[in-house]
């Protein structure tokens, strides 16, 4: 008999049949359940059949898919896939054209599940699809089952696209490039040309010669979403499949045919609202369009090339007047130069150009804020002039703001952290600088509002980003409504919107919950003191630093699985993980008498003056026995030397005090406090327990578990 477990309840339909209701054995073979069914409704010829599902996707059900049958599923006696795909072949072959029609319909809805397309390719269906395409004498509406049904059967990847004829691909693009045709036909046959392209590079340099991209941009501009949609589709898998001389070539073209504009106005402004799959093209144009910035941003200054050395003397000569600079000396020029430079906020005052060495934001940074100097000299001069006049620890220094906000915006708009598209980016042809534009006057306008000084760098630079990230985030359509937002978006509005959103967390500052805190920090606490002792148990390579630096000698400490023993010896470069047995010298545990750490060190003493910060931050021994004898270790990184020191604090009965301890211990009652806190979402926690009630008058109504039951 059957396990439970394997028995499945279902009903199964049939067209003009009365639904059996049967319970289906998983372990029974398929072709003896669907026997067992045919004879339920005396139908011969079980092997004709087969059993698929009635609702959703309906897909064949075979021995590989049938274990994800669940009870209560309804199913529908239906022809078998090999009789199935056996009869729609010769269908489409018929000499009514009525008949081919409704075969290739039928076609183009089973074609989705692979159990028949390998029916049907079996039988080289595929090829005779081709040939109806490539011969084009059907009728549209029968082209259009045949292609759908061909790219449906196409999708299940058992064919691949690159065995297609020359033929096929120049019928299909004509089908594309034809100015009047069926929408339906087009449609389909935009999708199988992105499907071409991104399945090889071949492919794509056939469809790129043979599709009209006037067409394509045109189809943008259609009333039809489906059509505008499958045209951006394949607009975009020519521009990412495509090598970097095609993909400039591809930009080009697009800019001088005003793409930015027709995606503008007929996508984002249409009267229909953007789909989503049209959203997920526009954010992968957007993100293609701005990896074009990304050698700029990657490229450093060449303090050799003359080029950029005369922009960078342009931003300067846009600032401050240098009508009479010839007639003065080159000490003279050099002096001046200099400090100008330092009142344009560059910190290498005397050679301005090292501070464009970082990249990213490299060469991107020296363009936009050469943008900014020459489309809006006033707007530049007002911000250096207001700035050269204030104390220096209150200036906002423009050209190092310039450098980090170019970063800041660069890191917002190709945040890989979503997928949504900014309308803004379709507005203006050059977003990045007119972007910068406004943020560099809007950084401006903060540091006046937060009163910061040089130190508050930092702490300016976040606001500004948290000010453009929440500004970005409502989706403005066009610069100006960026700009206007922004600015209504001052500091004192970003502290109102923290306070709101601190609020919204303050419930794990409820009294209630910092009592858990305390309560669970022991168990948590003790949790990381046996995984730091595992972790000594396990054992870790040091190197031996000499006297003259050479870092050739390897040695190896590991504690006793009975923690009460450690045991260390050299060995050798390649030598994995040593044996306890293989490390020669032992220093009991009862014998270390402290931990040292840092300068401290014995073995710093010895050196002193000759270590530099990095080994000294790694560095702790500990001394043993009456004579004060050292055992002294240099940890390869600080998680080494936090997961060491904290292991022998343990082992001498201390407090554990490394920062990696409280990461750990703050982020295991982070987690724990969060899942503890699951089932009172939306539920406000008090601060004071509830009153205990009075105890009842009597407790009669308490059952006596003294009194054996009878």
């Amino acid at each position: 008999m059957p396990q439970q477990k394997d028995i499945v309840k279902i009903a199964i339909q049939m067209p003009g049949a009365y639904p059996q209701l049967i319970q289906l054995d998983q372990k029974k073979p398929l072709s003896a359940v669907i026997k067992e069914v045919c004879d339920g409704w005396t139908l011969p010829g079980p092997d004709n059949y087969s059993l698929q599902y009635a609702d959703g996707v309906q897909t064949y059900i075979t021995e590989s898919n049938r274990l994800d049958i669940k009870n209560g599923c309804i199913l529908r006696l239906t022809k078998a896939p090999g009789r199935c795909a056996e009869d729609l072949y010769k269908g489409i072959q018929s000499s009514d054209s009525d008949v081919r029609c409704d075969s290739l319909k039928q076609l183009a809805c089973v074609s989705t599940d692979v159990t028949f397309a390998q029916e049907f390719i079996s039988r080289n269906g595929h090829s005779l699809l081709v040939k109806i395409v490539e011969d084009a004498h059907e009728a549209p509406l029968i082209m259009a089952h045949t292609l759908t049904g061909f790219m449906e059967l196409m999708d299940h990847g058992i064919v691949s696209w690159e065995n297609l004829s020359a033929v096929f691909i120049k019928k299909i693009a004509s089908f594309v490039n034809a100015t009047v045709l069926d929408a339906s036909i087009q449609q389909v046959s935009l999708a199988i040309l992105e499907s071409m392209v991104l399945s090889s590079s071949s492919l794509f340099q056939q469809v790129k010669q043979e599709v009209t991209l006037e067409r394509l941009l045109s189809q943008l501009q259609v009333t039809n979403q489906q059509i505008q949609t499958k045209a951006m589709a394949l607009l975009m898998a020519l521009l990412q499949t495509a090598g970097h001389a095609d993909r400039q070539e591809l930009f080009v073209f697009l800019g001088k045919k005003n793409l930015r504009q027709y995606i503008y106005k007929n996508i984002i402004h249409s009267s229909a609202s953007v789909g989503d799959e049209m959203a997920h093209y526009l954010y992968v144009l957007q993100s293609v369009t701005l990896n074009h910035l990304e050698p700029r941003m990657r490229m450093p200054l060449d303090s050799y090339n003359q080029e950029q050395r005369e922009i960078l003397h342009g931003l300067r000569q846009a600032a401050f007047e240098t009508e009479s600079e010839n007639s003065l000396s080159h000490e003279r020029r050099r002096s001046l130069c200099a400090k100008e430079f330092k009142k344009l906020g560059f910190s290498n005052n005397s050679n301005p150009g090292q501070d464009l060495l970082r990249a990213p934001p490299g060469l991107l940074a020296l363009d936009t804020m050469a943008h900014f100097a020459s489309c809006y000299p006033d707007a530049y001069s007002r911000f250096v002039l207001e700035n050269s006049s204030r104390e220096d620890k209150h200036e906002c220094p423009f050209a190092r703001s310039s450098i980090q906000l170019t970063l800041i915006l660069c890191e917002i708009l190709t945040s890989t952290c979503g997928s949504d598209y900014h309308p803004i980016f379709f507005a203006q042809d050059q977003l990045l600088d007119e972007l910068f534009c406004i943020c560099i006057q809007l950084l401006n306008k903060t540091w006046k509002e937060m009163r910061a000084t040089q130190e508050d760098f930092d702490k300016v630079m976040q606001v500004v980003r948290e000010q453009i990230t929440r500004t970005l985030s409502s989706k403005p359509t066009s610069l100006e409504l960026f700009k206007n937002k922004v600015n209504a978006l001052n500091y004192s509005e970003i502290l109102k919107l923290r306070q709101t959103e601190r609020l919204h967390l303050e419930e794990t500052l409820a009294p209630p919950v910092l009592e858990l805190k305390e309560r669970l920090r022991p168990e948590l606490l003790e949790l990381i003191r046996q995984q730091r002792l595992n972790r000594l148990c396990q054992g870790t390579l040091f190197r031996k630093i000499s006297s003259r630096r050479r870092q050739d000698k390897l040695w190896h400490c590991r504690l006793s699985p009975n923690h009460k023993v450690l045991h260390f010896g050299d060995v050798e470069e390649d030598t994995e993980t040593p044996t306890i047995e293989s490390l020669q010298e032992k220093i009991p545990v009862a014998d270390i008498k402290a931990l040292l750490t840092g300068k401290d060190c014995p073995h710093m003493k010895e050196h002193k003056g000759k270590q530099t910060k990095e080994v000294l931050a790694l560095a702790f021994s500990v001394t043993y026995d009456v004579e004060e004898y050292s055992l002294n270790f240099i940890a390869s990184s600080r998680t080494d030397f936090c997961l060491w020191t904290d292991g022998l604090s343990v082992l001498l009965g201390r407090d554990m005090s490394s920062e990696c301890m409280r990461s750990e211990l703050e982020t295991l009652l982070s987690m724990e406090i969060k899942l503890r806190l699951l089932d009172l979402e939306n539920v406000p926690i008090p601060d004071s327990a509830p009153p205990v009630p009075k105890p009842p008058s009597n407790f009669n109504f308490c059952y006596d578990f003294s009194q054996a039951e009878q």
